[in-house]
């Protein structure tokens, strides 16, 4: 069964693509200018050797297949064009239009695929024999470069064809292909990335035992360690290699899908630390790369407790806190790239802080006073300060977190927020907050015995409060058992067994989360302080109700605690023995 943490404690995260948001003409970017005139960079030695007696006429072969043309020096860009004079590009466009109308579509098969890789493969061999011979004169092998980066673009329509990936590793394809991320000319391993975040996209109607061949495929051929690489070659005051950064994230984004691969991106690549380098840049106004940065972290960090230390260890968290601390006061702009970059940093620490080793640097860089101050000054930060509290004090390592929230003075700013007309979502974290002060604190320690004088004091108008939320919350559960319980009368076994998740989400939805945890903190008090005890009985009994009423809520979460056992290993089982303990109480 599913559990309550993980329904109300995990950070919601983006759950649509990101797609790549253009700043200027598509046309300005040298993924396009295959077919242009410019200058070639010429950045390393091919590893291709060629015969010294075949140089001849492999000289004459490619100034006859790829005819010079005079370049035309844009400065920094690395593609010469397509080989071929204006007059002739005239002719062939002409041709192609003729021959449109008539040709018939080419079957996207097994037998296209053979032929598409063995020109593959040519182009790739061809193009380092070129580079090799000719590397002190790139107009000679600009053609080939041309023709392979055509060829590498030609690739991604094999993302509407899934059924292919198979074949397409079998082949060796997919070993060339991410190879040529190391490939001398940037724009060709920008493409290539392209291509790799096109065939691995969420979007592509892969079954998943498809999009496995072919991502086992690239990484045996080294994906992760390449696509490092290129993350720190490429610089983004280059519009084409800005592109290249957005595609490496797309691809680190879909590899993240699955959980085994986002290990090996945080455990076994420097991906973690590139990302965190990236978003310390300071940037006005934030850009999408350095955004998209943030959320690849983010989705990095929720869907794994080993990438969540990780962080930890490389001393993310301070990092994750002196980007918020630019968020005290300020907002950023509604809408802005930097009000989603600012959600995203959040969830990064959310996430860190629900292990141990996250609770402890989140202290140690005083994250606590942070949240404080967000609370007491911060708008926009205000309520993701709560969340992000309500995470670090949480759990049976929170102790350390609890203490430092009473030490900062912390007590009168969240009893003060509990006592004004909060939102559902804001209730919850205070209550949850609360909860876990009780729960942590040392017994006859000075932050618990303060704890307990903020919930008496004031002729116990906060107990009162919390028998009022009582009230409202089991009176809308109430509602949704009888819908249920209606339901239940028109259905055999097996089909209660089939919605009893669906069942149990709808009661969590109407206020089953509240309320257990109101029961709990009734429950504390009720044991630990004779005034606050006879105070609860006396507002119960108002309306002929008594402490059976709490008793009855806690055994449940407690069944429901037990039965999660076998299925779920994130249960805190600790919290079972807890709750067994106050019932005794009651």
């Amino acid at each position: 069964m599913t559990s309550i943490d993980d329904l109300f404690k995990k950070p919601a995260l983006p759950g649509s693509k990101r797609k790549l948001e253009l700043d200027r003409d598509p046309n300005t970017y040298k993924s396009m200018k295959v077919y242009m005139n410019s200058d070639v960079k010429v950045k390393g030695r091919a590893t291709a050797e060629v015969d010294d007696g075949e140089s001849d006429a492999l000289e004459a072969e490619t100034l006859s297949e790829y005819p010079s043309v005079e370049p035309n020096d844009d400065g920094e860009g690395r593609f010469f064009g397509g080989g071929i004079t204006k007059d002739t590009a005239e002719i062939l466009d002409f041709m192609d239009e003729q021959d449109g109308g008539n040709s018939a579509p080419e079957m996207i098969d097994s037998v296209w695929l053979r032929k598409m890789a063995l020109s593959f493969e040519k182009r790739i061999s061809q193009n380092a024999e070129l580079r090799a011979k000719f590397e002190e004169d790139p107009e000679k092998f600009m053609g080939s470069e041309a023709d392979l980066d055509a060829d590498i673009k030609a690739l991604s329509i094999l993302s509407e064809h899934p059924e292919l990936y198979a074949e397409f590793a079998k082949l060796g394809c997919v070993n060339s292909l991410v190879t040529l991320l190391s490939h001398e000319n940037t724009d060709i391993a920008i493409d290539v990335v392209e291509v790799i975040a096109e065939l691995t996209d969420e979007d592509v109607e892969a079954e998943q035992g498809q999009w496995d061949t072919l991502v086992n495929a690239m990484l045996e051929a080294d994906l992760l360690d390449l696509l490092t690489q290129n993350l720190s070659r490429f610089s983004e005051s280059n519009e084409s290699d800005k592109i290249g950064v957005y595609h490496a994230l797309t691809v680190l984004e879909n590899l993240a899908s699955q959980q085994s691969i986002s290990e090996k991106i945080a455990q076994q690549t420097t991906v973690m630390s590139w990302l965190l380098g990236r978003i310390k840049v300071r940037e006005s106004p934030v850009t999408q790369n350095k955004q998209y940065a943030a959320e690849v972290l983010a989705i990095l960090l929720q869907s794994s407790v080993t990438n969540r230390r990780r962080l930890a260890d490389i001393d993310g968290v301070d990092t994750l806190l002196q980007l918020l601390s630019s968020y005290r006061k300020r907002d950023p702009l509604r809408g802005s790239e930097e009000e989603e970059f600012v959600e995203n940093v959040f969830d990064c620490l959310t996430c860190v802080v629900r292990e141990a080793e996250g609770k402890h640097k989140f202290v140690e860089a005083e994250g606590v006073e942070l949240c404080l101050i967000m609370l007491r000054e911060g708008k926009m930060s205000k309520p993701r300060a709560l969340r992000l509290l309500d995470h670090a004090v949480g759990g049976s390592d929170g102790i350390e977190v609890c203490e430092r929230l009473v030490e900062a003075a912390g007590l009168k700013t969240v009893f003060s927020m509990f006592m004004k007309k909060q939102d559902n979502k804001t209730i919850e974290h205070l209550l949850g907050i609360f909860a876990a002060l009780l729960r942590a604190l040392p017994a006859n320690s000075s932050g618990r015995i303060r704890t307990l004088a903020k919930f008496v004091e004031k002729d116990y108008e906060k107990l009162v409060k919390l028998i009022k939320l009582r009230r409202d919350n089991a009176s809308k559960v109430s509602t949704i058992d009888e819908e249920i319980k209606r339901d239940k009368t028109s259905m055999d076994a097996e089909e209660q067994e089939d919605l009893s998740d669906t069942w149990f989400s709808r009661r969590l939805d109407a206020g089953l989360f509240c309320l257990q945890m109101i029961d709990v903190i009734l429950a504390w008090l009720v044991a630990e302080d004779d005034g606050a005890k006879n105070k609860i009985q006396e507002a119960l009994a108002d309306r002929g109700e008594d402490l059976s009423l709490i008793k009855a809520t806690l055994e449940e979460q407690a069944r429901t605690i037990t039965e999660s056992e076998s299925v779920d290993e994130g249960v805190d089982f600790t919290m079972k023995d807890i709750l067994c303990t106050l019932i005794q109480f009651l």
